[in-house]
């Protein structure tokens, strides 16, 4: 009795992630996780309350759309250090 063994093809699968950007990109831009959370907080706040977002594709998730417009540079972090 012969059996025969079919090999699948790999197939490349991106990893699944619940962020698009992915986290990797978008602590790049902000230099630190901290910012990050900081920064998109803030500004998933402000779309909350109105302000006008700043990416074509936005969705109706305010921080979806805050970590978009991190990732595509259309806000930046302004760090100040208080003495």
């Amino acid at each position: 009795m012969q059996i025969k063994i079919k090999r699948k093809a790999k197939v490349n699968v991106p990893e699944p992630s619940m962020v698009n950007p992915s986290t990797d990109v978008l602590v790049k831009r902000t230099r630190s996780r901290y910012v990050l959370v900081m920064l998109a907080s803030k500004r998933a706040r402000q779309l909350l309350k109105g302000a006008e977002c700043k990416v074509q594709n936005h969705n109706n998730k305010y921080v979806t759309n805050a970590f978009e417009e991190i990732a595509e540079r259309k806000i930046k972090a302004k760090i100040t250090v208080e003495e």
